[in-house]
């Protein structure tokens, strides 16, 4: 059984990494989501998300070769999980916790808007693992993000909501090539997918 398969807290030498974003006085953010990159990201899809015009980009794990990363960079800074494929590297996490800021208190601490925790491994079907909503709960995250099945999906579970990009890697059976956009503004957020070969939104048929 990999480490990834025994779940977010299964193992002590899971590596939990915080960051902040701060986000423009006025406006949104546009994040690109993406999953299971496998060491060939789709090329049609590296330029759809590039027109997607991400602020920040979150790959949620199988990234394959980390050139990857480097590529992904030349469209909008990254962060990223470890997959159960990944190697263990010291700026892989296993979860990330995203913290979306926007100004500061009087006592100068970064106001937190919204908070987004990224695993691999999140869900079972379309039922979010126990493991991974401690993991957000406990972060009081407002989305949960993760990859692995290959399987586009977005949901509410245990008071959560939860993002699946799909694979923006080599296609597998006969899934769609996907990636995932979150975007926040002050009305509110919204998630969507996008289609690496045509580079127009995606939904099931």
């Amino acid at each position: 059984m990999t480490q990834a398969a025994r779940g977010v807290e299964a193992d002590a030498r899971l590596r939990r990494v915080s960051v902040a974003f701060p986000l423009p006085a006025e406006g949104g953010v546009r994040l690109g989501v993406v999953a299971d990159t496998h060491s060939r990201p789709h090329r049609a899809g590296l330029r759809a998300l590039a027109a997607q015009n991400p602020d920040l980009i979150l790959h949620a794990g199988d990234i394959g070769d980390l050139e990857v990363l480097t590529e992904l960079r030349k469209i909008a800074p990254v962060h990223a999980v470890r997959g159960n494929i990944d190697p263990r590297a010291p700026h892989l996490p296993d979860v990330l916790e995203l913290a979306l800021t926007r100004g500061e208190t009087s006592a100068g601490e970064p106001v937190v808007v919204f908070k987004i925790v990224v695993v691999h491994i999140g869900l079972n079907g379309t039922r979010i693992r126990a493991d991974a909503a401690r993991a957000a709960q406990q972060n009081q995250a407002q989305l949960l993000v993760c990859g692995h099945s290959h399987v586009p999906f977005m949901g509410r579970d245990r008071g959560l909501a939860v993002f699946n990009p799909g694979s923006m890697g080599p296609r597998r059976f006969l899934l769609p090539i996907v990636f995932g956009m979150a975007e926040l503004t002050e009305a509110g957020w919204q998630l969507w997918h996008v289609d690496c070969e045509t580079g127009k939104r995606w939904a099931p048929s």
